[in-house]
């Protein structure tokens, strides 16, 4: 019987903040349970805990079988690391350890070709022998071929930030979910994944036989796929946790009548609170002048004490409210005017004229460009300069892109990425301000960083935030940038449910034109136009949402 158990988890940030408090619940076998929670509750850093790459504070950790973890970089490689890497960091422990050996022992040969060099190299080849590795490797060929479309021998050496975010996302799920262990941990495993792709998680996690906990922003997912709903729920000192035990379509009565229910509760502890400290205060003054009264007095005390020594019931849960006041301005009728623009190696040429105030989606499978156009836009066409200050890698392209007369395009980047910010605190980013935006004082940044729900993670640097703050950092920032073209790429990947709705606001208020790349079935019914990038190159627009693009037929 596999199981995940998690016993009264405190957890302080290293500024002594509290982000856990007493969390508790328990995955039972072959339960399929969703973390959710609002941005900056510690889904990821619970995560972590269960994981062993954190410690908590207090409270225990306890599971059965072996468990295997999909991390949250996992979309975002962009370093030197392969797919055999990206393969090995989700293997279990002998064969991570047993691929280092070897690697080690073949480099030591190439350098050195001696006896020695040649012996610990057989040992190393030996050893991989008998931990599996040969069927290991076999394993992993099924997977590249799911998840690629190409064998592992073909595979093994491409560099993973070569991969779209999807591929490498899809790549360490088949691996996952057909590998050895009993329990997964999936930190918001849609993310990056095409609309196919989320259907076949959705279809993957509910017959899999396995434990898994997923945090997950997508509500489709959500109600396809879990059996279980964890909520972190944030309060004054730290977030708390409750479990609702059946799926997305019962919890959201679920949640109010809780609510509810701990308002009706504190309603009536205030009430019986007010009345003890009135007979306290009532017996006090009459103690004073009747010797008889000082029994009962010293007895009210007493309760009284005992009472407050109790505490209150559990408190409401906070409200976060986000407001995102995306202004624009007004521009030239042809915002965007394609001609024989070719995404070298990508997407074949193409024609397309985007209006002012015209709200388009890109759709389109993972690793078709979608990315690539709206870098290449991002970076000024032909004739602009970005609003944002990124370090946008050129883009390969024939034909032109020409941005119309007063378009200032601002970008919100998929994979968070921003040299610019690392380091900094968040009144420090607003304070010190760029080429585009004016700095702040400190009063007027943390009233923005309020709006966003960000005030509380005011004094952090921009590296420590989970992924959906820096989402709605990225936002305020091009709010505050005078963008009047925004430049979406899957914004709603990171984004709480509370903060999406409030991004949806954003964009139905914002006076200019929105192009977005996104998977997200839900956010994209806000547009009114589609381009789709098709699996044959070819890119054509359609009159409602394309979902079940195939993957692009090239080389690979």
């Amino acid at each position: 019987m596999t199981h995940l158990n998690i016993a009264d988890v405190d957890y302080f940030l290293p500024d002594g903040r509290q982000l856990l408090s007493g969390v508790s619940f328990r995955v039972g076998n072959g339960a399929k349970t969703a973390l959710i929670g609002p941005n900056g509750t510690g889904k990821t850093t619970l995560l972590r805990i269960v994981a062993g790459d954190a410690v908590a504070d207090e409270g225990a950790v306890t599971r059965s079988g072996t468990l295997g973890v999909m991390r949250q970089f996992v979309g975002q490689v962009r370093d030197e690391s392969t797919v055999r890497d990206l393969l090995l960091s989700v293997s279990p422990a002998r064969i991570r350890d047993a691929a280092l050996a070897l690697d080690t022992a073949e480099n030591a040969m190439i350098e050195r070709d001696e006896e020695s060099t040649q012996m610990k190299y057989s040992h190393a080849l030996a050893d991989w022998a008998d931990v599996g590795g040969y069927e290991t490797e076999d394993f992993w060929d099924k997977v590249t071929t799911a998840a690629l479309g190409v064998p592992y021998d073909r595979a093994k050496w491409r560099a993973a930030n070569s991969l779209s975010g999807g591929e490498q996302k899809r790549l360490v799920l088949e691996a996952l979910f057909a590998g050895p262990d009993d329990a997964l941990l999936l930190d918001e495993p849609d993310n990056y994944l095409d609309v196919p792709g989320k259907r076949w998680l959705e279809k993957t996690i509910s017959e899999s036989s396995k434990v898994v906990l997923f945090v997950s922003h997508d509500r489709e997912l959500i109600a396809n796929a879990a059996t279980h709903i964890v909520t972190l729920e944030p309060g004054i000192s730290g977030a708390t946790s409750w479990t609702h035990g059946a799926g997305l379509a019962s919890y959201h009565q679920a949640r109010e009548d809780r609510n509810a229910r701990f308002e009706e509760l504190r309603r009536r502890w205030d009430e019986e609170h007010a009345k003890l400290r009135a007979l306290v205060l009532r017996l006090r003054e009459k103690a004073k002048f009747n010797d008889g009264v000082a029994a009962r007095y010293h007895a009210s005390q007493t309760r009284l004490a005992k009472f407050e020594e109790a505490g209150p019931p559990e408190a409401i849960p906070l409200q976060q409210k986000v407001t995102v006041r995306l202004a624009g301005g007004r521009t030239a009728k042809r915002a965007l005017v394609c001609q024989d623009l070719e995404l070298t190696g990508l997407m074949k040429p193409f024609d397309t004229e985007i209006w002012y105030g015209d709200r388009v989606a890109v759709l389109g499978s993972n690793g078709s460009g979608k990315s690539h156009f709206l870098r290449l836009l991002a970076g000024g066409g032909t004739e602009h300069l970005p609003v944002e200050a990124l370090d946008i890698a050129p883009v390969e392209h024939g034909g032109t892109a020409t941005l119309g007369a007063r378009v200032r395009p601002g970008l919100f980047a998929q994979t968070h990425s921003r040299p610019d910010l690392t380091g900094n605190t968040l009144l420090e980013i607003l304070h010190m301000g760029d080429e585009h935006r004016n700095g702040m004082g400190r009063e007027a940044a943390s009233r923005a960083l309020d709006r966003y729900g960000l005030s509380q993670a005011a004094e952090q640097k921009y590296d420590d935030l989970s992924g959906g703050q820096q989402a709605r950092l990225q936002i305020l920032l091009v709010e505050l940038s005078g963008a009047t073209m925004l430049l979406l790429d899957e914004p709603t990947d990171n984004l709480d449910l509370h903060s999406a709705d409030a991004l949806e606001q954003g964009i139905a208020q914002f006076a200019g034109t929105v192009i977005s790349v996104t998977h997200d079935r839900w956010f994209a019914r806000g547009f009114d136009r589609f381009l789709v990038f098709g699996s044959d190159g070819n890119v054509y627009e359609s009159e409602s949402p394309v979902w079940d693009e195939a993957r692009v037929e090239r080389a690979r």
